[in-house]
């Protein structure tokens, strides 16, 4: 199994990583991986804060090819406001529709994700 792991377990992750504890073992495991938009969210504040050591990690990370199909990420959205979910980002459905096509959990400390889990069969890994 492989896991996507959001930016939001990554910024925890620098800053104290109380929430993001299982991240050191995905890491150990080499099952871990990241997409584009997410390293997107993450590099420019990186490189802001002069941390490339980082930014160089985190580009040698897996990463999931993005192969956006518009149609589906509408339907993701329409199945959520339907099931009274609303506020999910373009970027949130983008991260969880490139887990389902590849098959990957989602580890992420954002509830979105929560919320769209039983509604578009998005397998999530348990933070706690």
């Amino acid at each position: 199994m492989t896991v996507l792991v959001d930016s939001s377990v990554w910024i925890d992750y620098f800053r104290s990583g109380e929430k993001s504890d299982k991240l050191d073992y995905f890491i150990d495991e080499n099952i871990l991986v990241i997409n584009d938009l997410i390293l997107a969210e993450l590099i420019p504040f990186l490189k802001i804060k002069n941390q490339y050591k980082i930014v160089s990690l985190l580009n040698a990370v897996n990463k999931l090819v993005l192969n956006i199909n518009w149609d589906q990420i509408i339907d993701y959205q329409y199945k959520c406001l339907k099931n009274g979910i609303s506020g999910i980002g373009i970027p949130d459905l983008i991260i969880a529709q490139n887990a389902v096509q590849n098959n990957c959990a989602v580890y992420s400390l954002d509830n979105h994700f929560r919320l769209m889990e039983n509604v578009i069969n998005l397998k999530l890994m348990s933070r706690f």
